[in-house]
């Protein structure tokens, strides 16, 4: 595989990038999807409209000053590149972690239940993770180490792991089984949005172990340490609101 131009196309001079524009493509449908299933939960599709005002930009703030932070040596010599998002350069676990913390408020003001708003967005997360990973690809970045694969990423002739197209098809099968699980097979309130921490954790532990170019805490991935935390934390919450759902029965 390899990238064509990072481009997408170009209005009044203004290059549009592949990588933003996926993104975006991936809010759109993740926003939609929760529009259209906000009743099963009891919520005013309304109030999804109000989060999304909310929580796009949080999402880029929170991913931004997540991977500044983790970088600090390449970014506190110039101040200007933490402003140039175009090039790349977002930490999904940052842009995660401050939509939860402004969600969680705003489900407080609005009086809507946490847990059945995290359940509801769950599944299209990583749908919207799916699609956005391909940004990755465009922008030839986030690749693991070389290989001589049949479907390596070439990159100045080199073949690289891609790990963007292993978390994007793993992201996209995520979205097909919370769909169903939320549909069938889901029993108390935050059983969803668990299973997403613990599912998709435990593929960006696996694969971050792939990649050359991972935010390190230390001599440790930061991505793999937060993810451990997360997949416990994740059971903990699971077990615990299991035992509270069975014994209100």
């Amino acid at each position: 595989m390899r990238a064509p131009d990072p481009v997408a196309f170009s209005i009044f001079g203004l290059d549009i990038m592949w990588y933003g524009l996926l993104i975006g493509i991936g809010f759109m449908l993740a926003i939609s999807i929760s529009y259209y299933r906000a009743p099963k939960y009891n919520i005013d599709p309304d109030f999804i409209l109000t989060l999304t005002i909310w929580i796009i930009p949080a999402a880029v703030i929170g991913a931004r000053l997540y991977y500044v932070i983790f970088r600090w040596s390449y970014f506190a010599g110039d101040f200007s590149r933490i402003l140039d998002i175009r090039s790349g350069g977002l930490a999904i676990h940052g842009g995660l972690i401050l939509c939860f913390i402004v969600g969680y408020f705003l489900c407080k003001h609005y009086k809507v239940k946490f847990l059945d708003a995290a359940d509801l967005v769950a599944p299209a997360i990583p749908l919207a993770q799916a699609i956005g990973r391909w940004g990755n690809f465009f922008n030839e970045e986030a690749h693991g180490g070389v290989t001589d694969l049949p479907w390596a990423q070439i990159i100045d002739g080199t073949g690289y792991h891609p790990t963007f197209l292993y978390e994007s098809i793993w992201c996209f099968a995520l979205f097909l089984f919370l769909i169903y699980f939320a549909k069938h097979k889901q029993q108390f309130q935050g059983q969803i949005i668990c299973l997403y921490g613990m599912l998709y954790s435990t593929e960006r532990f696996l694969v971050e172990g792939l990649r050359t170019d991972s935010l390190m805490i230390g001599f440790l991935r930061q991505a793999q340490v937060i993810s451990l935390v997360i997949i416990i934390g994740c059971a903990i919450l699971y077990y615990v609101l299991q035992k509270k759902a069975s014994k209100s029965k």
